[in-house]
This record gives structure tokens, sequence and C-alpha cells, in this order.
């Protein structure tokens, strides 16, 4: 069953934090869900590849950019490689790149809008801790649910309460 984030808020309001509006949608999956892993990092992306580059087993990759609106933090090449280890997607508080290409592969991702440049490697930035954005803290292991109507996080999964 397509879990639907309206359902979700209809039935477990209470529980659910709720993820400010303002993200573009990307990517062929508009409607995607799993455990959360998480990246700090500002204008350097290379955390972001480690944790792409790792196998995903159905996670949701949220990054927390710093909403820097100078260079993009996820591009083709770093979507292409989530879809082959399997993430579910990502959430970019940041901007991406290659977006005619991303929305091509069967991933989910979210993102503040997009920009030509590529951003530093210079591989600074922590893997796994809680980050922090648009109303909402993240925590690794907690579960994030998207589709067209926003985006919604749980302590717990409620993929099994909807059965």
């Amino acid at each position: 069953m397509t879990l639907k984030t309206a359902d979700l808020c209809d039935e477990f309001c209470d529980v659910l934090d709720i993820v400010e509006p303002g993200f573009l949608m990307f990517g062929g999956n508009p409607t995607f869900s799993g455990p959360i892993s998480t990246v700090k990092c500002f204008e350097d992306n290379s955390k972001v590849r480690e944790q792409l580059s790792s196998p995903g087993h159905g996670r949701v990759l949220v990054v927390d950019a710093g909403g820097s609106r100078r260079c993009a933090m996820l591009g083709d090449m770093l979507a292409a490689m989530a879809v082959d280890n399997h993430w579910a997607g990502v959430i970019m508080y940041g901007l991406i790149r290659d977006s005619d290409d991303i929305n091509q592969m069967p991933i989910g991702v979210r993102a503040l809008g997009t920009h030509p440049k590529k951003s530093e490697k210079k591989n600074t930035g922590e893997i796994d801790v809680e980050v922090s954005f648009h109303g909402v803290s993240f925590k690794p292991g907690e579960y994030l649910y998207a589709d067209h109507d926003g985006i919604v996080v749980s302590s717990k999964n409620l993929s099994f309460a909807q059965d």
C-alpha cells in the first residue's frame, strides 16, 4: 500500500513532525519513505558522496547543507550512485544540479532549487548527527515519508500501521 502524508497526518498527527513547505521535487519517484541517515556539511559534498557510496538499504539521506545557494550539493553522478546503492531518496537543505538527468532516475529528491556550480571537496562534515531545518529535527533511525503533499517524520515506522 502506498502511504500518503495526508493520511498519515490524519491518523498520527500527534506523533509526527511536519516539515515546513519550500522544497522542490526532483527525481522519478515523487513518493518515497525510509529510515533516516544524515549528513551535516556546508558547500562540500564529500560526506554526501561517502554516504551515498555505501549501501542505502532503502534509507533516506537527509542533508543539512546550511541552505546554501552558492553551489550544488548533489548531481547526476551522486544520484546515480544513490540509485545503484538502493537509497530511497535524498532531502537536500541546499541545491542540486543536473536536474533533468536526476528527474529520469528512480529516486526521490527534494531540494531548495538548482545551481550549475559543483561544491568543494575538502572532506568536511559530519555523518549521522541530528540536523534541524524547516521546523523539524531529523534524527538518524527515525522514519521519513514524502509525497506530493509534503514531508513528515516519525520516531517509528508507520508503514505497518496502515496494513
